[in-house]
C-alpha cells in the first residue's frame, strides 16, 4: 500500500575532513543518537529532460527550483518499498513530497510514461510535475553511505553525514550494486543539518570553534558537472 509524507525544513551543508567530523562528534554523541538504521547505503535515481534541464536551472541558483528522484535505502527488489520525491526549494526553505510505493510500480510507470498508480495529493503534483516537463528520463544514479542522528530532546533537529558518494550515467537500477566515480576526495565527509527552525546553541559554538562554515553543495549538480567535464575530456573512468 502507497504512503505519503511531506517535509519543510531548512537543510544546510558542510562540507568536512575526517579529522573535523571526529572533533564534531564528540558533541554531537551529547547530544544525539543514530538513528535505528545505523550506517544506510542510499540509492537514487535523479530524472530530468534530455537536456538536463532542471539540473541546469538549478545551478542557476535560482530564487525557486525543484527536481524529481526515485529512492531507496535497500538494494531494492520489484516487491520493496521506493520513494518518489519531489523535492522543491524556495529561497532557503526546503519543501519534499514523499511517495512510497513498490519498486516495480515505480518503475514501470516511468518506463511507460503512465501515471503512477495510486490517486493522492502528491501523486497529483508528481504526475503534474512529469507532464509540465514532458518526458523526464533517468539521467544520474548517485549513491552514498549514510548516518543520520537524530536530537536526544524530541525535537526534529538531525544531523546526516554522506561519505563514499558516488555516481555514473547508465544501470539506473535500485536493486544493482555500489559502483561509480567518486564527488568527494578519499577522507570528506558530506553533513547536512536538517531542521524546522534554528540550530542549537551547543552545535552553534561547536561550529564556530572549529571554524566549520557551510556551503553550496548539490550532489546532482556536483554529478552533472564532472559528467559535462568528462564529456569534454573523452572518456569515464567508473570504479
Amino acid at each position: 500500500m502507497a504512503y505519503q509524507t511531506t517535509f519543510k525544513r531548512y537543510e544546510l551543508k558542510y562540507l568536512l575532513t575526517k579529522q573535523e567530523k571526529e572533533k564534531l562528534m564528540g558533541a554531537i554523541n551529547l547530544h544525539m543518537k543514530l538513528d535505528q538504521y545505523g550506517r544506510t547505503t542510499i540509492r537514487n535515481i535523479y530524472m530530468d529532460t534530455d537536456n538536463y534541464r532542471l539540473i541546469r536551472h538549478s545551478l542557476e541558483k535560482p530564487i525557486y527550483k525543484e527536481k524529481l528522484r526515485l529512492r531507496s535505502y535497500q538494494t531494492a527488489g520489484p516487491e520493496d518499498p521506493v520513494f518518489v520525491e519531489l523535492k522543491k526549494k524556495y529561497q532557503s526553505v526546503v519543501y519534499k513530497r514523499r511517495l512510497v510505493l513498490q519498486e516495480a510500480e515505480v518503475m514501470r510507470a516511468f518506463q511507460e510514461g503512465r501515471p503512477l498508480p495510486v490517486h493522492s495529493q502528491i501523486a497529483d503534483e508528481i504526475d503534474y510535475f512529469r507532464k509540465y516537463y514532458g518526458q523526464l528520463q533517468p539521467a544520474v544514479f548517485l549513491t552514498y553511505e549514510r548516518e543520520a542522528y537524530y536530537a536526544l530532546d524530541g525535537g526534529d533537529f538531525r544531523v546526516t553525514f554522506d561519505e563514499n558518494i558516488l555516481y555514473r550515467e547508465h544501470n539506473f537500477s535500485l536493486g544493482s550494486r555500489v559502483y561509480g566515480s567518486p564527488l568527494l576526495g578519499r577522507d570528506q565527509t558530506l553533513m547536512e543539518i536538517k531542521t524546522s527552525g534554528g540550530i542549537p546553541l551547543w552545535m552553534s559554538h561547536i561550529l564556530a570553534r572549529q571554524h566549520i562554515f557551510k556551503t553550496s553543495f548539490s550532489k546532482y549538480g556536483a554529478a552533472y558537472e564532472r559528467m559535462r567535464a568528462c564529456e569534454i575530456q573523452g572518456g569515464y573512468n567508473y570504479a
